[in-house]
């Protein structure tokens, strides 16, 4: 379930609390469904996705725990096990200023690049738009895997082409209790069927970049794979600030937490954005599923 999508704005509140990595396990019931999504406490799921559930504005993602503020950039570091070995994992995610239409819902595009042992092996653009109700939907991707320093795959996935459709990445109003959701799907051979569900409310916890509390955990997990999660913190004004897993089945047993937060200036943001949109450039000759979409474009 590589694909962090990791979004903050600034830092809000900091208060001394103390943390671990989740460690029991549990198993994932089969619900599908939705979440709470407001004051009324209706339950939308991803079956309820219709483009009227967005104004104009959709690209300007203020979800409380997961902000997407265009020049965000958030480093993570940790570890996974790779082939049974345990290597350092850092994540390096920007929120560009560039929107993305897709089905005629204007979206916000995140860039993340993912390094192991300090070797890039992913870079992704990812698509996220808010729906009126405070639901951060997941529009697609476009991931481009190296081996050894060259591109190896780009499984791409976008609402309405092939069969793939969005998801909810985090809902308006987290409640505890409301059934899983689907966080997109996309068929074989992409085969992107990942969920998530409140996992949790009201926590607490600390990583290097500081200390948090109304943490919402979002556990997601993967259809057909029982006892494997992978547990996302999200702090109010932050977005993810922990990454930790759970289950005698997950097999990469990822720890991330966030160690730095800072906002990049107009000329790097600027920067970042010209190498986004050639990393775009590369998509549209790479991906049969990519090239069917329009152009992203600079925030006006």
């Amino acid at each position: 379930m590589r694909g962090w999508i990791f979004a903050p704005a600034a830092l809000l509140l900091a208060t001394a609390c103390s943390a671990s990595d989740p460690q029991s396990a549990t198993g994932a019931d089969s619900n599908s469904g939705g979440v709470a999504v407001g004051p009324m406490s209706r339950v939308m799921s991803a079956d309820d996705y219709r483009p009227s559930l967005f104004d104009a504005d959709s690209a300007d993602v203020d979800n409380r725990w997961y902000p997407l503020r265009p020049g965000a950039r958030l480093v993570y570091r940790g570890s996974s096990l790779e082939d049974g070995e345990r290597v350092s994992h850092t994540v390096v995610a920007v929120v560009t200023d560039l929107t993305k239409v897709i089905d005629g819902v204007s979206n916000a595009v995140v860039w993340e690049r993912d390094f192991l042992d300090g070797e890039l092996v992913e870079a992704e653009l990812a698509m996220f738009a808010q729906d009126r109700y405070g639901n951060v939907w997941h529009m697609g991707e476009y991931p481009e895997e190296y081996e050894e320093g060259e591109l190896d795959k780009a499984p791409a996935w976008i609402h309405g082409i092939k069969g793939a459709s969005a998801g909810v990445t985090i809902p308006g109003l987290p409640t505890l209790g409301t059934p899983d959701y689907a966080q997109g799907y996309a068929p074989p051979p992409i085969n992107w069927v990942d969920r998530g569900r409140v996992h949790e409310t009201g926590a607490t916890t600390c990583v290097p970049d500081g200390c948090y509390d109304d943490v919402v955990v979002i556990a997601e997990f993967e259809t057909g794979v029982p006892h494997a999660f992978q547990d996302k913190y999200y702090a109010v004004g932050v977005g993810v600030v922990r990454v930790g897993w759970r289950g005698s089945k997950d097999d990469s047993k990822e720890v991330l937490r966030l160690v730095s937060m800072t906002h990049l200036s107009p000329e790097r943001l600027s920067a970042s954005s010209a190498t986004v949109l050639r990393l775009e450039a590369r998509a549209y000759r790479t991906s049969a599923v990519y090239a069917l979409t329009v152009p992203s474009e600079q925030r006006e």
